[in-house]
Order: structure tokens, then C-alpha cells, then sequence
């Protein structure tokens, strides 16, 4: 069930590829469906904060008519920054299974574990490796291009 939702998330992450986003996807899970998807839309928007995280977040938020989103959980093909790390806190979200970790940014466990820090109220456990490999293919095809 698990690599079915990350699956999801990777159909978004490849729609931000072909608007020239940086390509990330996320859904949002409630009772075992998807309620809210997004890519990256920073490029399209001019905003820094339209991550896939915080855009999944909200629209799932907005679907439920609640800003808690207890019972749900984060799929995201990136460890999320600290940005969306926060996000998933406020959110108070169950979970986040990422794909590939950020070794420079990632606030999921590679670089600081902002969601399992018990400071910030309740933990939110984090697991990063679900389809690492396919996660981390599509974001070094995009690197790669960008650098020539």
C-alpha cells in the first residue's frame, strides 16, 4: 500500500518535470485514499513556499474542513526542507514516508529530524528510503539537464 501512494506522489513529481519544476510530488492519505495531491509549483507561481508538502497540506486541509490532519499521512518523493518540515508539524499529520533523502536540506532525518523533536509538541514519525531509487533517478535526470 505504501509504494502505491509513493507511486502516486512520483506521477506528480513527473508533471512538475514537464513545467520545468524542480520535480517533487506528495499526496496526502486519509483512510487508506489519497484526498490531496501537488507538485512543485514555484517556478509557475513565483511563490518559494508552493512546495508539493505545503500544497498537498493544504488542499487536504481544505478538502477535510479542518487545519488538524490527524489521521492522515504524507507521501513526499523529497525529504522535506525545514519549510515543509514545519508544515507537517503544524499540520499534525500521523506520518511522512519520503523517497530520497536531502542530505543538504532535509529536515526528516538527514540533516535534523524537525517532525520526531519532541520540542515541538508531538512527535510525527518520519521514514525515508520508499522508492528511493526511482525518486532519486527522476530529480538527478533534472540536475543533471539543468547543469548541462
Amino acid at each position: 500500500m505504501h509504494a502505491q501512494h509513493m507511486q502516486r506522489a512520483l506521477e506528480e513529481a513527473k508533471r512538475a518535470l514537464e513545467l520545468g519544476e524542480v520535480p517533487v510530488g506528495a499526496v496526502v492519505v486519509c483512510g487508506g485514499e489519497v484526498i490531496a495531491s501537488a507538485h512543485n509549483e514555484r517556478e509557475a507561481t513565483g511563490d518559494p513556499t508552493a512546495h508539493a508538502e505545503v500544497l498537498a497540506i493544504r488542499r487536504a486541509a481544505k478538502r477535510l474542513g479542518r487545519r488538524r490532519l490527524t489521521g492522515c499521512t504524507l507521501y513526499v518523493t523529497l525529504e522535506p526542507c525545514p519549510m515543509c518540515a514545519g508544515a507537517i508539524v503544524m499540520a499534525e499529520l500521523d506520518g511522512v514516508y519520503y523517497g530520497a533523502a536531502d542530505e543538504t536540506a532535509g529536515c526528516a532525518g538527514s540533516v535534523y529530524a524537525i517532525p520526531e523533536d519532541p520540542a515541538f509538541g508531538r512527535r510525527i514519525a518520519c521514514m525515508g528510503g520508499l522508492l528511493e531509487g526511482e525518486c532519486q533517478e527522476i530529480l538527478d535526470g533534472f540536475f543533471e539537464e539543468r547543469r548541462g
